[in-house]
């Protein structure tokens, strides 16, 4: 299988399992240091989950968006609601535009590397909370960015569709140690185990039958 493809990697569960799953088909992963309170921690496993499998990884700042951007996750983990992860309690959460700005990024690294694709792990659970996570928006930036370069760089989202639960089974078939991935929206050096992040963790985990390696305050 050609090395054909750019991977936003965040260091949580659902990249961390496509960077496992498609690492034959994964030449470079891209983790963007935009300022949020998990940016930190999940880099750390970013970092180790691609020295792991051999995959070339670069951190690229993005400033400006914790800067002039405006959302809890850009604030302190103070600001981060804790409860389910649902459209009214998790709306704070959103950083406009961010995975339109991410996904720009990746397709100019993309071409400027010769490669063909940038894939992203955005989930059915994320629909109705993030806008640029839902299948309408995927496809439209797909057809921009095919539009908008030399190559035809497309998206390549196969996770669209398919909930967190999904993404975890996936994880346990690859033998995944979720132990090297990190969630919490709060940032803390243990899970905070009450934001919306990890309450969607635990479930997924549990739903799957993946005993939870995590490591909670609670």
């Amino acid at each position: 299988m050609a090395k054909d493809t750019v991977i936003i990697l965040s260091g949580g569960m659902d990249s961390c399992t496509m960077l496992h799953e498609y690492k034959d088909s994964i030449a470079l992963a891209i983790t963007f240091d935009y300022g949020s309170t998990q940016n930190h921690r999940e880099q750390q496993y970013a970092v180790k989950q691609c020295q792991a499998l051999g995959i070339k990884h670069l951190i690229i700042p993005l400033d400006f968006m914790h800067k002039h951007f405006k959302s809890a996750l850009l604030e302190t983990p103070d600001d981060i609601p804790e409860g389910n992860y649902d459209d009214e309690n998790m709306k704070s959460t959103v950083v406009p535009f961010r995975n339109g700005i991410m996904l720009s990024i990746a397709c100019g690294i993309a071409e400027s590397n010769g490669l063909k694709r940038v894939m992203i792990a955005n989930h059915g659970g994320d629909h109705t909370i993030y806008p640029d996570c839902r299948p309408e928006f995927i496809n439209a930036m797909s057809r921009a960015m095919q539009q908008g370069t030399y190559e035809k760089i497309e998206i390549f989202a196969p996770y669209t569709n398919i909930t967190k639960t999904d993404i975890a089974r996936r994880g346990k078939d690859l033998n995944i140690d979720y132990s090297m991935t990190y969630s919490c929206y709060k940032g803390g050096e243990k899970h905070c185990g009450k934001c919306g992040t990890c309450r969607e963790r635990i479930e997924a985990l549990r739903e799957a039958g993946i005993p939870d390696p995590t490591t909670y305050e609670t």
